[in-house]
This record gives C-alpha cells, sequence and structure tokens, in this order.
C-alpha cells in the first residue's frame, strides 16, 4: 500500500502537467518516483511530473485526478509510452487512493482523508468513488472511517481500514466492501471459514509498508508496533497475544487474511528502521530490522519464517529491494548486500547521500536508489555507481519497471 505499497498513496489533488521530457535524464529503465507534486515518471526519453497521481500495481497505467472546477477530470496515463486517455468527469473533489490488480478499475477518496500508513481524522461517515477508464462505476457513501487499501482479484470488492472509534479513530480492523452494495463484511481465516462474531482482530500499530506478490493476488503489509496483540486465531482459540510484528497477508481471491509473526526484537524499535521486500519469484519475502540488526526470511507457501539472521544495522529510516540473486537493504547512505545462494556474509557500498527509496531493474543488473534531488543508479553485482539524474524535490522511489 500500501505503499503503502502498493499499493501506494496519492498526493494532494493538482493539475496534471504535460510530459515534457527534461534535457539529460537517461535512466535505462522506467521508474516511478515521489517528488514535489506528486507522482513523476522517469523515462529513458526524459521526465513526466503527473501531479496527483496513482500508478496500478502492475505499474503500467497512471491514473491522474485533475481539478476541473468543482468536479475531478481522470485520465489513465500508459507509464512507458506517456500515451493519455481522457477518462469520466467525477463530480466533486477526488485522490486516486487503490488500482485494482489488472489496472481496470481505481477507487478515488475525497483529499485529505487519510492514508493506510497514517491515522485518519475522526469521521462518521465516508464517501468513495470507483471508476474506470470510461466511467465512473459506483458511489458510495459508507458508515464508519473507511480507508481503501486493495481491490479484490476480480475487482467486484474492496478491502479497507475500519478505523475505530469512527470519530476519534486508534485502531482499524480489515474488511471487505462490496463495490455494487457498500455492504461490508469480515475476512475469511487462512482455511476459508467464517470468522465468529468478536474474533475479528483490531490493529493499533503502524503499517510500514507493503508488497504485492509477483502474480498480484496477494498483498503484503508490515505492521510494527503491536503490544498485546491478540489476531484473529488467538482471539478463537482464547489465546493471550503479545506480538510486537507481523506481516498481514492478504489473499486478493480467495478473501482470506493470515498473520506472520516475526519474533522480537522485530517491532520493538522504530517503524521507520523496517524494511519488507519480496522475491522476483514469490517464493520468499524478506524483512530487515536495522535497528535491532536482525533479518527475517519467510516463506511464502507456509507463511512461516524459515530463518533469522545477523542483518545490517544502523539508524534511520530502511528500505529494502531484492534480485534473484541477492537482497539489499539501506539505512543512511549505506547500502547492504546479502547473496541469497551463499553464506549470509554482508557487503556495503555507498549510495552517495542518504537513501530515501530502493528498487531494482527488472533483470537484476542495476540498483536504483533515491536520494535527496536526484536518483542514482548502480550495478549490482559490484556497487559502482553508474549514473545520477536530478529529480528536484524527490521524497521516495515507488517502483522500478
Amino acid at each position: 500500500m500500501l505503499a503503502l505499497l502498493g499499493v501506494g498513496a496519492a498526493a494532494a489533488l493538482a493539475g496534471c502537467r504535460s510530459a515534457t521530457p527534461t534535457a539529460g535524464t537517461a535512466v535505462p529503465d522506467l521508474l516511478l518516483v515521489r517528488a514535489e507534486g506528486g507522482l513523476t515518471v522517469l523515462r529513458p526519453s526524459g521526465m513526466e511530473r503527473i501531479g496527483a497521481g496513482l500508478a496500478t500495481p502492475d505499474g503500467a497505467t497512471v491514473y491522474a485526478a485533475a481539478a476541473a472546477g468543482v468536479d475531478t477530470e481522470l485520465t489513465a496515463i500508459e507509464t512507458r509510452t506517456g500515451r493519455r486517455t481522457a477518462g469520466p468527469r467525477l463530480a466533486g473533489a477526488w485522490t486516486p487512493r487503490v488500482a485494482s490488480a489488472d489496472g481496470r478499475l481505481v477507487a478515488l477518496a475525497a483529499p485529505g482523508s487519510g492514508e493506510v500508513t497514517h491515522v485518519p481524522s475522526g469521521r462518521a461517515r465516508t464517501p468513495l468513488v470507483v471508476a474506470d477508464t470510461g466511467r465512473e462505476v459506483a458511489r458510495l457513501e459508507l458508515p464508519g472511517n473507511i480507508v481503501p487499501d486493495a481491490f479484490s482479484t476480480g475487482g467486484e470488492r474492496l478491502y479497507v481500514l475500519d478505523w475505530l472509534p469512527a470519530t476519534a479513530p486508534d485502531r482499524y480492523r480489515v474488511r471487505q466492501v462490496e463495490v455494487a452494495t457498500g455492504q461490508s463484511s469480515a475476512l475469511l481465516t487462512r482455511v476459508k471459514s467464517a470468522v465468529p462474531p468478536g474474533a475479528e482482530e483490531e490493529m493499533s500499530g503502524e503499517g510500514r509498508m507493503a508488497v504485492y506478490a509477483p502474480n498480484r493476488q496477494v498483498l503484503y503489509t508490515l505492521y510494527t508496533h503491536q503490544p498485546d496483540h491478540r489476531h484473529t486465531r488467538d482471539l478463537i482459540a482464547g489465546r493471550p497475544g503479545n506480538v510486537h510484528a507481523f506481516v498481514h497477508t492478504l489473499h486478493l481471491g480467495e478473501q482470506w487474511a493470515f498473520c506472520v509473526d516475526l519474533p522480537a526484537p522485530f517491532g520493538q524499535g522504530p517503524g521507520a528502521g523496517h524494511a519488507l521486500a519480496m522475491s522476483p519469484e514469490g517464493g520468499e519475502f524478506y524483512v530487515a530490522d536495522v535497528t535491532s540488526g536482525r533479518f527475517a526470511v519467510v516463506g511464502t507457501e507456509q507463511l512461516a519464517v524459515r530463518e533469522i539472521v545477523d542483518g545490517p544495522k544502523g539508524a534511520g529510516t530502511a528500505f529494502a529491494a531484492a534480485t534473484f540473486r541477492q537482497v539489499l537493504v539501506a539505512v543512511g547512505g549505506t547500502v547492504h548486500v546479502l547473496p541469497r545462494d551463499g553464506a549470509p556474509v554482508w557487503r556495503t557500498w555507498e549510495a552517495g547521500g542518504v537513501v530515501r527509496g530502493l528498487g531494482a531493474s527488472p533483470d537484476g543488473k542495476r540498483v536504483y536508489a533515491a536520494l535527496p534531488d536526484a536518483v542514482a543508479w548502480f550495478d549490482a553485482a559490484t556497487g559502482q555507481r553508474l549514473g545520477t539524474v536530478a529529480v528536484p524535490g524527490l521524497t521516495a522511489l515507488d517502483r522500478v519497471l
């Protein structure tokens, strides 16, 4: 999501800007970054500042929103070419929040109505709009304090965070909302059974970041700071809970959720010191806690921790990425690299500035780091810097395509 990720939240509503390549920009891959004014696309041919926009989970399309008087005009932009398709004009002011895995649908919320990684302000009702590239599909007025998180595989449901209590939120539960009717219900358990009344888990921690599985059927979200948290399985069994960090696993097609607990000291340090990355083939994901210097490998088939090893240690915000050959974790200005098929020995190289985001090219040969006002890329095998592109006001690297 959740950026998250994936899953990411849109910037404040602003007008779209036309594509104008910037001299000197020559990234070898296609990048989506966040900078002043919102989403920005970096192509080998130049830079395009989108403004208030949201990329689909596969990154192929960006939905951009522009104010048109008191209404909102939606535009679909083909990320690789910049080709634009005019979408519907939506009554009211709206910001794109989540897109479906196939890129067909987008859910929009009122500007400033909250993001997945932030506690929203109190409200008793939540308006949402679901649209595609040609029309408004549904307009919902949902009871409660609702933040959209993801679409189901077919787009008939929205998975949402339902914040409680609605007018003064301090915790939330993950639910599903029927797009056609607005009806809300609980998720299923991992064995696809209904959750008994009173056994829906409520979370009060920090949603750090989210990643999709490569097939975009599952969304993994890292949560930290969950003292005394009780999962649905604990509530059903009557067990106490005391987990400080876990990865919430949401199957977008089968409507179930399961949490992979991370052992202490994960979650006991600052949430920003944790990072999540998915392997390109989808067989495992990785969680780094740079505050404690611990690194976890989690299998996606069993949804269980395979091993915990020593990891990089440092102070600040952590970022992670993975290729077929290695896992990378950045904190401060240092990138730490761990081979996936060898002894757990980390090597390091310097990025040349405080890292604000990390990603790898699809072929795994290049590593990109978001730095203050620039994107730099490096040889994945050696750490040698290969190039730099200026991006004024750069705040984050969304993904590399």
